[in-house]
């Protein structure tokens, strides 16, 4: 759950921990310290990268993408956690890149704040800075999300270094976790694979709750859940489960030990190595499945 209660524990976490939260540390380890915690694959191919900008039915929206410097390769939609597009994400879409794909992150935000849509320094515990960043958040709904997929799903297939042969993934983060099954379910024959990893609002009692669009999709799925949300929300992973097995689609759905809401992003003050990294192997295997 990206939600009041998942900062909260977080804050408590770091407190106790004599961590911190600010973008500031986030800013330090987007550098060189974060390109040691993100190994290149020994197998790994040449990218091209590039700022770019795509229009929207909403606006201009600001995006990175990054793919192998040659051919065409599997397109794959990003969605960021609630800090949005940053250099973090940027390391995390080249890493995918140089495994073969074809990689596109955009600011969540372009409707209301470009980049950087957040200043450094912001600081989870500090009140008025949570209320920034929740303030950005209000701004985005399921009807964005679906605005904002079809528009840069549009991108990727016009572009000449993606193969539109071959079925797209898409990544979600934090609160871009329920932004991933509504992406695949919105685009059912193009999504063939997707992975959440400490996603929010997966599972609600809303009647536009993610999980309920489970039986429009046709994408195989990983979920890499948080050991505090699952036991925040503990029936989460079990509706998933039905949810999937009825529709008879595969999912890989699992509680990752030891970890914290927002453990995958290198330049989370959370950030759990070795638990990221078995998140980032489960990934790959099952993009290499489901965008074969």
């Amino acid at each position: 759950m990206c939600d009041e209660s998942s900062l909260n524990d977080m804050t408590e976490h770091l407190k106790k921990t004599g961590a911190d939260i600010t973008r500031r540390r986030f800013g330090l380890l987007a550098g060189g310290a974060m390109l040691a915690t993100l190994p290149r694959a020994a197998n790994a191919v040449d990218t091209k990268d590039q700022d770019i900008t795509v229009k929207t039915p909403d606006g201009t929206a600001e995006a990175y993408f990054v793919h192998p410097a040659s051919g065409k390769a599997p397109a794959v939609l990003v969605w960021p956690d609630a800090f949005g597009l940053r250099p973090a994400f940027k390391q995390m879409a080249k890493r995918l890149a140089e495994s073969g794909y074809a990689v596109f992150v955009p600011n969540p935000y372009y409707r209301v704040a470009k980049q950087p849509a957040l200043p450094e320094g912001l600081d989870f515990a500090k009140p008025d800075d949570r209320a920034q960043i929740m303030k950005l958040m209000s701004t985005l709904s399921a009807d964005t999300n679906l605005t904002d997929a079809k528009a840069f799903i549009t991108f990727l297939d016009g572009h000449a270094a993606v193969d539109t042969k071959r079925k797209m993934g898409t990544t979600g983060y934090c609160m871009g976790g329920p932004m991933t099954m509504r992406t695949a379910a919105a685009h059912p024959d193009r999504v063939g694979a997707a992975g959440s990893f400490h996603g929010g609002g997966l599972v609600t009692k809303d009647a536009n709750s993610p999980h309920l669009l489970v039986p429009k999709m046709k994408a195989q799925y990983l979920f890499a859940i948080a050991e505090n949300d699952d036991k925040a929300q503990p029936d989460a992973k079990t509706v998933l489960r039905e949810a999937f097995d009825q529709a008879k689609l595969k999912a890989e759905i699992e509680v990752y030990a030891g970890t914290m809401h927002g453990w995958c992003p290198p330049d989370a003050a959370v950030y759990n190595k070795d638990q990221a990294e078995k998140a980032w192997s489960r990934l790959l295997a099952t993009f290499k499945s489901g965008l074969a």
